[in-house]
């Protein structure tokens, strides 16, 4: 009797693992029509893969966009056909139970060589959204004390303007 049982949870979970794979398949494929839209200066495809509440967190400090203003950010670069142009060396993805949120981290070739993106998707009428992207350059440890040098001036003046 107990080997049925066990027999029956290891089917179960069987069956859970191989959805996740279809969905991490379908999370991969959305993440990179995100990637190829903006390399191909497509922003109707860029931001339809977005939430409509989403945000988007650069580089810099500053940059903690809403999806709106996002879109108004990026529209001249699009409009030039001079979007961005990242793609995806390594990628992990992870997803809830329920299967409604998931989240990734993503190391990317760029023209600001290797950055880390990752993030939060949500799924919407059974398509899986953007909700939350945050992109980072990466920082060599041997080299954090020059970068900390070039970024100190610049950034004093953001936590200033903060703590107002």
């Amino acid at each position: 009797m107990m080997s049925r049982y066990l027999l029956g949870l290891l089917v179960v979970y069987s069956l859970q693992l191989k959805a996740q794979d279809g969905e991490k398949v379908a999370i991969t494929a959305v993440l990179d029509g995100w990637h190829t839209a903006a390399a191909n200066a497509d922003y109707e495809a860029y931001f339809s893969k977005m939430t409509s509440d989403g945000a988007f967190i650069g580089t810099d400090a500053e940059e903690n966009w809403s999806v709106k203003a996002f879109k108004e950010f990026s529209k001249p670069y699009f409009d030039q056909g001079k979007a961005w142009s990242f793609t995806a060396l390594k990628r992990n993805i992870y997803i809830s139970e329920d299967e409604k949120y998931a989240w990734f981290d993503e190391l990317l070739d760029t023209w600001m060589e290797l950055c880390r993106g990752s993030g939060v998707l949500r799924k919407e009428d059974g398509q899986w959204k953007i909700a939350h992207y945050v992109l980072s350059m990466t920082v060599p440890n041997d080299h954090a004390n020059e970068v900390i040098a070039l970024k100190k001036q610049k950034e004093t003046l953001v936590k200033e303007k903060i703590k107002r």
